[in-house]
């Protein structure tokens, strides 16, 4: 973890007037591993003379954990949808109000009232996506749009399979491959959901948040991933596609929020206001491949971020895809259960 310093910055007032504030000192953003463009933190520092530092987490669960335990400098964390009102429920978000801010005129309609954040008070959007499978169609040149690839593999893929260990999308895949409703409490089906997986794991080779190279190299030829991963993957390899699972698929979205034990948070808030310039949006995008919820951003992307099939969903499998909401903490209880069992 880098070391900070306290910032002194202008004061969000003078933000919201003049859209472009001086700053000075640093920012702390703690946010996913290879998610970030270093363009854009260039830019960044260059516009405010702020010294940008980032440390990366790998689950959603990490994240919290970290915060919770406190003790950090972080003022920028990146939680997914499904898990921001729990960072707000704890307490952990400073309601920052980017409803407020300059830039956010340009938020696409779609991303204000959000469940997790209604009218957004606290977050605005860093990137969206969908979970699916990702198949190499050299070893394997069936239908890939179907949670049967790393569920039910056919023979060609078993032990070439890797799961990414997060709970929320692997859960929502298998319950909807067994027939089932987001955050059901249903035990039949959660009976089926814990015995399917218990069976599918041994043909699984890893669970892991995985690389390019990974897949590239041939260590993996199938397997759970976000969009946005596939289509680097894909860009390296053409091998690889990425399959949008008729069973079901869910649709999520990464949140740029504060945390209220943030050092330095106006420079936290120029940095929410930043992000929803289009220009910034795009150079989000551009590097991590993924949607990014600003209008115009568009404008400023490559034609193959226009075209994508990781981005732009196949007609037939828009009605599939279902954005995903935090389930009750007794739901959460029940899937937790099985995916220790899992994870053993």
């Amino acid at each position: 973890m880098r070391s900070s310093q306290t910032a002194a910055a202008s004061s969000l007032a003078l933000l919201a007037s003049l859209g472009v504030a001086n700053a000075e000192g640093v920012l702390n953003i703690f946010n996913w591993g290879e998610y970030t463009n270093p363009d854009l933190i260039v830019k960044f520092e260059q516009t405010y003379d702020v010294k940008v530092t980032i440390t990366d987490f790998d689950s959603n669960d990490t994240a919290l954990a970290k915060a919770r335990q406190g003790g950090n400098d972080f003022d920028i964390v990146v939680p997914t949808s499904t898990f921001v009102q729990i960072w707000i429920d704890e307490g952990l978000l400073l309601e920052t109000r980017p409803d407020q801010m300059e830039n956010f005129k340009n938020m696409d309609q779609r991303w204000i009232d959000v469940p997790f954040d209604p009218g957004r008070h606290y977050t605005v959007p860093w990137q969206w996506g969908t979970t699916g499978v990702i198949v190499n169609k050299a070893v394997y040149a069936g239908d890939p749009n179907t949670s049967a690839i790393f569920l039910d593999p056919p023979e060609e893929l078993v032990g070439k399979i890797n799961v990414i260990p997060e709970m929320q999308d692997v859960m929502y895949l298998t319950v909807k491959y067994m027939g089932g409703t987001a955050c059901t409490d249903d035990k039949d089906i959660l009976r089926k959901v814990r015995d399917k997986l218990v069976e599918a794991k041994p043909k699984w080779v890893a669970m892991d948040y995985t690389s390019i190279e990974k897949y590239t190299a041939d260590d993996y030829a199938a397997g759970t991933n976000w969009s946005g991963a596939v289509f680097r993957v894909r860009l390296a390899d053409p091998r690889f596609v990425y399959g949008y699972p008729k069973e079901g698929y869910p649709i999520w979205m990464d949140n740029v929020a504060v945390l209220k034990s943030a050092p330095n948070v106006e420079n936290a808030k120029l940095f929410q206001n930043f992000i929803m310039d289009p220009e910034n949006a795009a150079l989000i995008s551009a590097y991590a491949r993924y949607g990014n919820g600003i209008m115009g951003s568009e404008a400023f992307m490559s034609e193959d971020m226009k075209t994508a099939p990781e981005i732009v969903v196949p007609v037939e499998f828009l009605e599939r895809g279902e954005f995903t909401q935090a389930c009750p903490p007794e739901v959460n209880e029940m899937y937790t259960k099985i995916w220790t069992d899992i994870l053993k």
